[in-house]
């Protein structure tokens, strides 16, 4: 169970760099601040939980590695972040890392 309360922070986690980008590029600024803010506590809560059952370093690096990738791919579909196969290679860098750790626990 510490696994899927991980995969809900992780989730949580993408929610505060979406909304501050939100909140950049909409007119709902302090809408998007407050989901940030709220995404930014139930990510940490989860975290938390998660951490009673998972290794600090093990919890720490699948929740911020799975919110890059989730964030880096939303920045490259809806904002149109750059993709460069560079920027690619480090992403599958990541995913690996995840997988590593996950298949090491």
């Amino acid at each position: 169970m510490s696994w899927v309360y991980l995969f809900i922070a992780a989730i949580f986690e993408v929610g505060w760099p979406l909304g501050f980008k939100l909140a950049q590029i909409t007119h709902h600024k302090i809408f998007w601040i407050l989901f940030a803010v709220i995404s930014m506590a139930l990510s940490g809560w989860f975290l938390y939980i998660a951490q009673k059952a998972l290794p600090i370093g093990t919890a720490y690096s699948v929740w911020t590695g799975t919110g890059a990738v989730c964030t880096f791919l939303i920045g490259v579909v809806f904002f149109h972040d750059a993709m460069s196969m560079l920027r690619f290679l480090g992403i599958i860098l990541i995913v690996c890392g995840i997988i590593f750790l996950k298949a090491a626990h």
